[in-house]
C-alpha cells in the first residue's frame, strides 16, 4: 500500500526521509500537425517491433540519467518486457550510422481509444543542439498520428532537461494540466548511481542508532 501525507495546497509540505518529489506539466495536441520537411542530416528513425531488453535499457540508460529518469529503471526484466511487447506500445529509436541515439515510445490507447501518448522522448547529451530531437519528433508524431488518433499527449517535469517544455510547445503540444510525482530517491536504492541528476539533491536518509 502506498504511504500518504496531507498536502498543503497553499504552501509547503515536507516529505519522508528519503523521497524526492518534482512538479509534472502534462501537454496535448488535438489536431494533425502539418506534414515536416524531409531531413537530409542521415539520421534515420526505426520502428523497433521487438526491442532488444538490454538495447533498449542501455539507450534509457543514455538519454535519461543526467535527467534523473527512473521510471523504467525500477522495473524489473519481466515488467519492462512485457511492458515492451504489449501491442499498443510502439518503440522508436532515432539512429545515425547505425547507432541508437534517440528514443521516443508511443502507447496507443492511453487516455483514451483515439488517443496516444508519447511516453517516453529524448536523445543523447551529445546529440543534443543537433536537429536530432526535432528529427526525432516530427517521426513520432507522423507515426503517432497515423490512422484514428483525435488527440497526443505527453507529460515532461521538473527534473527534466530545461528546455523540454519550450520544445514540446514549440512542437505544438498546449499544457493541459499540473501534477506532483513524489517518489523514493531512485539513486539512494541502487536503481540509479549516485552521480545521477546533478541537478537534483541528493539527501541521505538519516538513521537512528
Amino acid at each position: 500500500m502506498s504511504e500518504t501525507i496531507a498536502l498543503d495546497l497553499d504552501g509547503y509540505t515536507d516529505l519522508p526521509p528519503g523521497r524526492i518529489a518534482n512538479v509534472v506539466t502534462y501537454l496535448e495536441m488535438n489536431a494533425r500537425p502539418a506534414p515536416a520537411p524531409d531531413s537530409d542530416s542521415g539520421r534515420t528513425v526505426r520502428h523497433v517491433e521487438k526491442p532488444d531488453l538490454d538495447a533498449y535499457r542501455d539507450l534509457y540508460r543514455r538519454i535519461g540519467t543526467d535527467w534523473l529518469w527512473f521510471s523504467r529503471a525500477v522495473m524489473s526484466d519481466d515488467e519492462l518486457r512485457a511492458l515492451l511487447a504489449k501491442p499498443t506500445t510502439e518503440i522508436h529509436f532515432l539512429e545515425q550510422d547505425g547507432v541508437p541515439i534517440g528514443l521516443a515510445e508511443l502507447h496507443r490507447g492511453e487516455g483514451g481509444p483515439a488517443n496516444v501518448e508519447i511516453a517516453m522522448f529524448g536523445v543523447v547529451p551529445e546529440a543534443t543542439g543537433t536537429g536530432a530531437a526535432r528529427e526525432l519528433m516530427n517521426a513520432a508524431l507522423a507515426v503517432a498520428w497515423d490512422g484514428d488518433t483525435e488527440r497526443v499527449w505527453l507529460h515532461t517535469c521538473s527534473f527534466d532537461h530545461p528546455a523540454a517544455l519550450r520544445f514540446y510547445r514549440r512542437s505544438g503540444f498546449t499544457p493541459f494540466k499540473f501534477a506532483i510525482e513524489v517518489s523514493t530517491d531512485p539513486r539512494l536504492d541502487g536503481h540509479l548511481p549516485r552521480t545521477a541528476g546533478p541537478h537534483v539533491a541528493l539527501i541521505e536518509s538519516k538513521t537512528t542508532a
